[in-house]
């Protein structure tokens, strides 16, 4: 079970651009139509269009440019993204999976009752989870290890498949003066 997240990105810059062409077709018709001066004259355009051959440059390059930019986007809606679903493996043989926000937010309460932790940011990466704490104690010796210690029996308790390495980086108080 991994759920993967939609591709977005090319269909918005695909939707854009095809807006784009046809708010410029319709402003022009509109403008033809009403007998307002044309901010793009289809005629000049007729003319320029019916006057190249296959053969000239510009047809060349707009065609080449067309054909790399489908290759981008067919490439960027193949490449797998980021599971949204992470799989937690059991040994019955039934298959469950966790949301990336749901562990965070598992390990970020997790992450702020250890003792000292004021609040805490959880970032996931592929197999590990970066922990970033913010304390408000002066000494922190053994702090980190101690937020590792309790993020890792978290996952376990949750399942042992989504996370392999948990990396805590602590923030001390801010000492500054008014």
């Amino acid at each position: 079970m991994r759920r993967r997240p939609r591709r977005v990105v090319p269909a918005i810059i695909v939707a854009v651009l095809l807006l784009a062409v046809c708010v410029a077709v319709a402003v022009s018709l509109i403008q033809r139509l009403v007998g307002a001066h044309e901010f793009l004259s289809y005629d000049t355009v007729a003319d320029d269009l019916h006057g190249m051959t296959w053969h000239d440059m510009p047809v060349l390059a707009v065609g080449a440019g067309a054909m790399v930019f489908g290759f981008v986007l067919l490439a960027v809606a193949l490449w797998p993204g980021r599971a949204a679903v992470l799989p937690l493996t059991t040994d019955d043989g039934m298959s469950a999976g966790v949301t990336r926000g749901g562990l965070r937010s598992a390990l970020r309460s997790a992450a702020g009752s250890v003792d000292g932790v004021s609040s805490a940011r959880i970032r996931l990466r592929r197999k590990a989870v970066k922990v970033s704490a913010h304390t408000d104690r002066a000494g922190t010796e053994g702090l980190p290890e101690e937020i590792c210690e309790t993020l890792t029996r978290r996952v376990q308790e949750i399942g042992p498949q989504p996370v392999r390495r948990v990396r805590a980086k602590l923030h001390g108080p801010k000492t500054g003066e008014a």
